[in-house]
């Protein structure tokens, strides 16, 4: 990476993320980085954003599905009343079945 694109990465970087970490969890991490051939700084974010994405992700899944669960559990509870075009439909239907 080029020095002026590696100051343009680091420029944008303004927040600073602390960990504290048993010297087990340390050594597991530096293990880590290093079979990936990264810093640990990278590693950890890397693993970091990837654990939140997915974490967001699931969250939203999951929410969306309850979401739908109310709306459907709901249209079944409360159903709306029936259009003039499915009344005319279902008269057509009756008729032509000898209902």
């Amino acid at each position: 990476m080029a020095h002026s694109q590696l100051a343009r990465r680091q420029s944008k970087k303004q927040e600073r993320l602390e960990a504290r970490v048993t010297p087990e969890q340390k050594r597991l991490i530096e293990r880590a980085a290093q079979i990936r051939g990264t810093s640990v700084t990278d590693f950890v974010l890397a693993s970091a954003h990837q654990a939140a994405t997915k974490t967001i992700k699931d969250f939203e899944m999951l929410t969306l599905r309850d979401e739908a669960r109310e709306v459907f559990i709901n249209a079944l509870l409360n159903p709306p009343a029936p259009s003039q075009a499915a009344l005319r439909a279902a008269r057509r239907y009756k008729q032509r079945m000898g209902l």
